[in-house]
C-alpha cells in the first residue's frame, strides 16, 4: 500500500531540512581536551610520520637476516634498546635486545620475539627461521607526513582527538557551537516536583529535549513554558530568534483556538505544516523567524506526544542540527537483524517500532506501540524501520536502528 498523496515522506522531509546552509560564524581554536563532540572546521594534515622511524612491534631481539647461518649456534647481544633510546648501528654477527616501540638499529632488518629466543650466558640462540621485516613496524605505516588525517565536518570523537595528538597537534579549529533554544506551550504543563492539579500533566518533553541536546555540539537555552496566549508566544519566539540559530517547540502547532504557535511563527516569518508519512510522528512544523537585522533563525515544531517528539528529533532534528553546525552527513546506520515477533497489521505509513535486542541475537517488540507510551523508549534500545504496508513475521530480517546511533 502506498502512503496518501498529501503525506510527506521521511526522505523528502530530510532532503528539505538538509538543504539549509550551515551557520556562518568564525571558527574557534580549542585545546584537544575540549575538542571531543565539536565539529572540525578545517582539514588536519600530518607534518610528521607515525611512527617516525622503524620500530619493534615486540619485546625480543633485533637481528640481521644475513647472519641467519649463525643463529642456531647463538650470537652475542651487543646492545640493549628500550623505547625512547637512540640505537647504535647493529654490529654484524650480533643481536640487540629490544623492547616494544623501540627504534630498530641501523643494519637490523627483523625482530625475533623473546618467546622464540633461548639465552645461554652472553649469547642468544634462534632455532626458527627468521624472515626479513618480521615484527617491524615501518616508518610512516600508521601516518605519512603530508597526509590528511581528519576531514573538515567531522564530529570529533575521542579517537579523532587522539590521532591529532599523535602527530603533535595541540589545538584544533572547530565550528562554533550551535545556539539552540527550546520552549514549550500549554497551560496544562506542570514542572516536576510541583503538585499536579486535575487536568494537568507533567512537562516530560522539556527534560526529554534537554537530555537529547546534551550530547550534541550546542549551547542550549531552556526558555521553559509559555502560557497559551498569542502575544506571550509571539514575544517568546521573537526574543529567542534574536540570539539563537534554532528554536524547537513541542506541541501547540495546530489550528485550534488555544494553539498560538502557528500564527505567532507566521507573524514573525514563515511556516510549513507537514504531515509526515511516518508513525509515530506524523505532525511536524518547519519554518523561519526573522531577526531585526533581516537574517533568520530556523524553527522546528515537534509533535506533542513524547515518543513522537523523541523519534522525530532523532530522525529529523538531529541531522538538521548537525548540518547547521557544519557537520558532514550523519544518517543513522540501519543494521539487518532478526525479528522475534509478529507484526501482522501494517500501517500505510513508514513505522518505527520500539524494540529491544535479546540474548538470542534477535529483536523483541514492546507490546504497546502508542505514541504516548514513553515507557517503550526506556524498555527498548532501538527501533525497527519498517516500510509502509509491510507486515513482519517471526524470523524475518528487519532494519534496526539503535537509540545510541539515532540520538548520540
Amino acid at each position: 500500500m502506498k502512503p496518501r498523496a498529501n503525506l510527506l515522506s521521511l526522505d523528502e522531509a530530510l532532503e528539505i531540512l538538509l538543504a539549509v546552509e550551515p551557520v556562518n560564524r568564525p571558527a574557534e581554536q580549542v585545546e584537544l581536551v575540549r575538542a571531543v563532540g565539536r565539529i572540525l572546521a578545517a582539514d588536519v594534515t600530518a607534518s610528521i610520520n607515525v611512527p617516525g622511524a622503524d620500530n619493534s612491534a615486540m619485546d625480543g631481539y633485533a637481528v640481521r637476516t644475513a647472519d641467519a647461518a649463525l643463529f642456531a649456534a647463538g650470537v652475542p647481544v651487543s646492545q640493549r634498546i628500550p623505547a625512547g633510546a637512540v640505537p647504535e648501528p647493529l654490529e654484524p654477527g650480533t643481536a640487540a635486545r629490544i623492547f616494544t616501540g623501540a627504534e630498530i638499529p641501523p643494519g637490523a632488518d627483523a625482530v625475533v620475539m623473546q618467546e622464540e629466543a633461548e639465552v645461554e650466558g652472553d649469547r642468544v640462540i634462534f632455532t626458527k627461521p627468521v624472515e626479513a621485516g618480521a615484527w617491524i613496524r615501518a616508518k610512516g605505516c600508521d601516518i605519512e607526513a603530508g597526509s590528511r588525517i581528519l576531514q573538515a565536518g567531522t564530529r570529533l570523537r575521542a579517537q579523532d582527538v587522539g590521532l591529532a595528538a599523535s602527530v603533535g597537534i595541540p589545538t584544533l579549529s572547530v565550528r562554533p557551537l550551535l545556539r539552540v533554544a527550546t520552549l514549550f506551550t500549554g497551560d496544562e504543563l506542570v514542572t516536576p516536583g510541583e503538585p499536579l492539579p486535575p487536568g494537568k500533566i507533567y512537562n516530560s518533553n522539556r527534560y526529554l529535549l534537554q537530555g537529547m541536546l546534551a550530547s550534541l555540539p550546542v549551547v542550549h537555552s531552556d526558555l521553559g513554558a509559555v502560557r497559551d496566549d498569542f502575544v506571550a508566544t509571539q514575544s517568546a519566539l521573537k526574543r529567542a530568534a534574536q540570539h539563537h540559530d534554532l528554536i524547537i517547540t513541542t506541541g501547540g502547532v495546530s489550528v485550534g483556538e488555544e494553539d498560538h504557535v502557528k500564527p505567532a511563527v507566521e507573524s514573525l516569518g514563515r511556516l510549513d505544516m507537514w504531515s509526515l508519512s511516518i508513525k509515530p510522528g506524523k505532525p511536524l512544523a518547519f519554518g523561519r523567524l526573522r531577526r531585526e537585522d533581516g537574517s533568520e533563525a530556523i524553527f522546528i515544531g515537534l509533535p506533542g506526544n513524547p515518543v513522537s517528539s523523541f523519534l522525530t528529533f532523532g530522525l529529523l532534528v538531529k541531522p538538521l542540527l548537525l548540518k547547521l553546525a557544519g557537520a558532514r552527513a550523519c544518517a543513522p546506520v540501519r543494521v539487518p537483524m532478526r525479528a522475534d515477533f509478529d507484526w501482522p497489521k501494517a500501517d500505510r505509513r513508514r513505522e518505527f517500532l520500539r524494540v529491544r535486542r535479546n540474548e538470542q541475537g534477535g529483536l523483541d517488540l514492546f507490546p504497546n506501540q502508542l505514541s504516548s507510551v514513553l515507557t517503550s523508549t526506556v524498555w527498548g534500545d532501538g527501533v525497527v524501520d519498517n516500510p509502509g504496508g509491510q507486515t513482519i513475521r517471526r524470523g524475518d530480517m528487519v532494519q534496526f536502528i539503535s537509540y545510541a546511533d539515532l540520538l548520540g
